[in-house]
């Protein structure tokens, strides 16, 4: 079984808030060092930024209009611990202690995402879906019971009734949904509101990209420092890891739908 929530989710809002503030320091240095937390909800939207990029508040507020709306914003931002960016000053290495594993998607999983990119398109307001074998759930805000059951005959549509959705009615946080970014592969690491030398970033990537081209499930350790995982120099997965996040348009667009 499988949860896909869409871009317009809380907490795939402040995901994508987080990655907006990322893609900011990434146009201001090429190798940034930059960790996001963002908590959204009611009117109000709290973000926590430690980077050694200089980053603009306005372009930071701009960044949150531009994805929330018009919210209250609380925003901080501090340097980067000078010990911890010192592991960074000569080469790149590891940004981090973790565990990490990549794992084949299955049928059903893939199934679940273009189900849920198609009903973005046609109503793009949060919505949130899960499929488990047979049976399709799809909890989708601002659309008619009776007009989704029209598209989608055989699935349990809003068992609640129709809802509003949003962050007026809920809360969103960073890196919440990750089941729903990486599916089973999931283990400590969040995705998302953070540079590439950090390695819930990178190695979650490299992990994931390894166990789909492999068919095999992959499993990786590394410690904060590390100039080799996996066999390979650590700028080479940062490298691996940086294609894939450009391919997709940047860390705002890795947000929205996570690795598939």
């Amino acid at each position: 079984m499988i949860e896909k929530v869409n871009p317009s989710h809380p907490d795939k809002v402040a995901d994508r808030i987080a990655g907006a503030i990322v893609d900011l320091a990434y146009a201001t240095e090429e190798n940034p060092k930059i960790a996001v937390e963002v908590l959204i909800g009611h009117g109000k939207c709290h973000v926590m930024i430690e980077t050694s990029a200089t980053l603009s508040f306005d372009e930071v507020k701009r960044a949150i209009n531009r994805i929330a709306g018009d919210v209250k914003q609380d925003i901080v931002i501090v340097p980067q611990d000078k010990e911890l960016a010192a592991n960074q000053v000569d080469e790149i290495r590891c940004g981090d202690n973790g565990i990490f594993k990549g794992v084949p998607l299955t049928e059903e999983q893939l199934k679940l995402s273009k189900t849920a990119r198609n009903l973005y398109e046609k109503y793009p307001m949060d919505g949130k879906y899960i499929l488990d074998g047979e049976r399709l759930i799809i909890c989708q805000s601002h659309a008619k019971t009776t007009d989704l059951q029209k598209l989608y005959p055989t699935a349990q549509i809003n068992p609640l009734g129709d809802w509003t959705g949003g962050t007026d009615v809920d809360t969103g946080a960073t890196n919440r949904k990750l089941g729903s970014d990486m599916a089973d592969s999931v283990t400590g690491g969040g995705l998302h509101g953070k540079d590439l030398s950090k390695a819930d970033v990178s190695i979650n990537i490299h992990a994931f990209l390894k166990a789909q081209q492999t068919g095999k499930p992959v499993e990786l350790v590394c410690a904060i420092g590390d100039e080799k995982v996996d066999g390979l120099p650590y700028s080479e997965i940062v490298e691996e890891a940086r294609d894939f996040v450009d391919q997709l348009g940047g860390f705002e667009k890795l947000a929205k739908w996570g690795l598939f």
